[in-house]
């Protein structure tokens, strides 16, 4: 008997509802997954007040805590109506990303499911957020939800890298186009799948030429394009994506993807993050640009785990 799959969501400590417990309850419904719902509290008033001594500041939290854990369990009540089995829990925790490793793997999480933080700019420039250190650090796939539309995805869209010489990307390329469609088809949604090019120095250095040269050689740069046309349809074609369900569109990754899912009412793009060996160029850089800036969620997938690999019998 297979073991059943489980996502994690993550919610706000301030007490707030957000797209994210839809999302949550209806990808888990979809999935035949239980859900588990974590609040990661911390308050810097009731973390260190001097004038208190350390049992009155024990029992200020404890009433916190328990405030925040009704409030949570009332949320969770209404989403059990939808049949999924939830779970709730509330903790008291100063820096929540290493707890939040510990869990996924403690329950052995399938998904992290959390609503996008939309810091500042110079919020984000002066303290990493906890998004960016989930993106960089996540060992499951990981959904950030943003300006949702449908509880349950209706149009998803794969965003793919096809061209390179180093065949794990090559491998982690099928990986996310196979994790996408589970998606798609557990949500039963519309998948396309989208190869966002361009003519940069790194796309001729995949091609093993030199930048500065093949600016002065058009034919060189057709020949490029030509061989990342190849690239796209050869993975098309390994993944039997049919011809009307590939985009190839010439431009830079983000602005492509965001343009994409604006004019088609995309719900969801599902990216890649590679960080290991020398394949740290990411993919994740081009996720790290995007998510604050999508008109859509993002499923971020992790060469770690997958999603699907056991289902329930």
């Amino acid at each position: 008997m297979s073991e059943q799959l489980r996502f994690m969501l993550i919610v706000s400590p301030l007490l707030q509802t957000s797209p994210a417990f839809a999302r949550a309850a209806a990808l888990a419904k979809a999935a035949g997954a239980a859900l588990h719902i974590v609040a990661f509290d911390y308050l810097e008033g009731l973390a260190a007040v001097s004038m208190l001594e350390e049992p009155v500041l024990k029992q200020l939290r404890q009433r916190y805590l328990e405030q925040h854990r009704l409030w949570l369990e009332a949320q969770a009540c209404s989403l059990r109506e939808t049949g999924v089995a939830i779970t709730t829990e509330v903790l008291w925790v100063e820096r929540p990303l290493q707890q939040i490793i510990i869990h996924l793997k403690l329950q052995r999480i399938t998904a992290l499911i959390k609503a996008v933080e939309h810091d500042s700019l110079i919020s984000r420039l002066m303290f990493t957020p906890l998004d960016i250190h989930l993106l960089r650090e996540c060992p499951v796939p990981l959904h950030f939800v943003s300006h949702m539309t449908n509880a349950l995805p209706r149009k998803i869209v794969a965003a793919v890298n096809p061209f390179h010489q180093d065949d794990r990307y090559k491998a982690f390329n099928d990986r996310l186009v196979q994790e996408a469609g589970r998606l798609a088809s557990a949500c039963n949604a519309e998948l396309d799948v989208i190869y966002a090019h361009e003519f940069s120095s790194s796309s001729a250095e995949q091609y093993g030429c030199d930048y500065a040269s093949m600016l002065l050689s058009p034919g060189k740069i057709k020949h490029l394009f030509d061989a990342q046309a190849e690239a796209f349809q050869a993975l098309a074609d390994r993944n039997g994506i049919a011809p009307e369900h590939q985009r190839m569109i010439m431009g830079s990754p983000a602005k492509v993807l965001s343009s994409y899912a604006y004019a088609y009412d995309i719900d969801v793009i599902v990216m890649g993050r590679l960080n290991h060996g020398g394949m740290k160029r990411l993919e994740s850089n081009t996720v790290e640009d995007l998510l604050y800036k999508m008109p859509c969620s993002v499923w971020v997938v992790s060469p770690e785990a997958m999603i699907g690999k056991t289902k329930p019998a």
